[in-house]
């Protein structure tokens, strides 16, 4: 049976399965040295003329990237990668390479980002490339870990809707039937629904769409959020939960992808505890560090990394934003409405989540919808669902592709984004 090469047995004379792509060749005459690379690692296999059937030395030296699979004997040697080498029996060949690569999978020739976006499938081969979407896959996994673990539930929101989710122009329209419809901006919506429903907590992995014509190394029109919202609940016990989700999901990235961190060079911390900050209180920090910010406005890039210096930590959220800064069904604090019951969680300097008590009483939706300069009939459906007894509740997203980039230290979130989405790439 197929193993994989991390998990063989490195006793002497052990019999192995294996397979996987060639990664090199080095042909010394009468001795050929193959490295065989699958997805946990590599392993040397060597053959010496004679000892061998000659239909597996005349495989020794198969085109890179070729797909093979092999049956050999473990044999012990110091000066072998891991110490040890596998001298092969047999060597089937799965596939052959047909083309010229345009991307070297062993990173000896570098390629333009466009030129590995283009051929993905080839640039997931390099080791540094798979560490990336290993942590990915394991922040989804630990996040998943997590929300079970406190009771939540997993739902699938719709892509398609009927009126733009967030009352913007930045959407995608389709074609649906005889009918105009949209790709969905945000699924804030349903999984407050959800609640209403009687869910109570529910989490979900949904893309997010947004027809918004940027491009920088930041952004994206399809990302995925990792979206919570939790019924009987305000902000400090949002706040909590996140807190708690994203030191789990740190420490699990830390303990699961330890070889994945060393390979992109990068000593993860992971901090005991996320210190809470207001609004307020990070305004007059900037104020004092020589920064004149005025109270009320949204902290841009500038203020965030300004913030990131002086606060000095790798972790750490802000509460209590101006109202006037938030989307319009956050909370305004009952004994100050200027001020929002919303927060952000910071990291590195960069705003990872974002999110608030949700307003559940339909006549201050109403108001905060007018407030906002929009027109409640646009909402009705949504205003509606809070009439059929709502309860508190509050809920935050966390940036799936955001998060993977701060963490890999990566500087284009498309090197986090497996098939990117933006202005110029809609293929493969």
């Amino acid at each position: 049976m197929r193993i994989y090469t991390s998990e063989i047995n490195k006793s002497k004379n052990s019999e192995v399965e294996l397979a996987g792509w060639v990664h090199e060749i080095r042909d010394h005459g009468k001795i050929r040295f193959l490295i065989l690379r699958d997805k946990k690692g590599k392993v040397q296999l060597v053959a010496k003329k004679g000892a061998v059937p000659d239909e597996v030395f005349n495989n020794m030296s198969l085109p890179k990237e070729t797909v093979i699979s092999i049956k050999g004997t473990v044999k012990e040697s110091p000066q072998a990668p891991n110490g040890i080498e596998v001298v092969p029996s047999e060597i089937n060949v799965l596939n052959k390479v047909q083309i010229q690569l345009p991307v070297d999978p062993t990173s000896h020739i570098q390629a333009d980002l466009d030129v590995r976006l283009d051929n993905r499938h080839i640039d997931l081969r390099t080791r540094r490339v798979y560490s990336i979407f290993h942590i990915q896959s394991n922040i989804l996994k630990a996040f998943r870990e997590k929300m079970y673990s406190l009771d939540f539930e997993e739902i699938i929101p719709p892509s398609l809707i009927a009126a733009a989710s967030e009352g913007g122009a930045d959407v995608f329209p389709v074609i649906y039937f005889d009918k105009e419809a949209f790709l969905s901006q945000s699924p804030q919506l349903y999984k407050q629904l959800a609640v209403i429903g009687g869910m109570e907590r529910v989490f979900m992995t949904p893309q997010y769409f947004r027809a918004e014509k940027h491009n920088t190394t930041a952004h994206l029109n399809e990302v995925t959020g990792m979206d919570v919202e939790i019924g009987f609940s305000d902000h400090h016990f949002a706040m909590k939960v996140l807190s708690e989700t994203f030191l789990h999901i740190l420490s699990s990235i830390k303990k699961n992808c330890d070889e994945q961190l060393k390979e992109l060079n990068i000593d993860l911390f992971v901090p005991d505890k996320l210190n809470i900050y207001t609004y307020t209180e990070a305004v007059d920090l900037l104020n004092k560090h020589g920064m004149k910010f005025e109270w009320g406005t949204d902290f841009g890039r500038d203020e965030e990394k300004k913030l990131f210096e002086i606060i000095g930590e790798e972790a750490y959220i802000i509460s209590e934003y101006p109202t006037k800064v938030r989307a319009f069904y956050s909370m305004p604090n009952s004994e100050n409405p200027e001020i929002s019951n919303s927060y952000d969680l910071m990291y590195r300097g960069v705003e990872m989540a974002s999110g608030a008590q949700r307003i559940h009483i339909p006549e201050l939706l109403i108001k905060q919808i007018k407030a906002k300069g929009m027109n409640p009939e646009n909402f009705a459906f949504y205003i509606n669902a809070f009439k059929s007894g709502a309860p508190p509740h509050a809920g935050w997203a966390i940036g799936l592709q955001r998060l993977t980039m701060a963490i890999t230290r990566q500087n284009n979130i498309r090197e986090c984004t497996l098939f990117p989405r933006d202005m110029h790439r809609l293929t493969p």
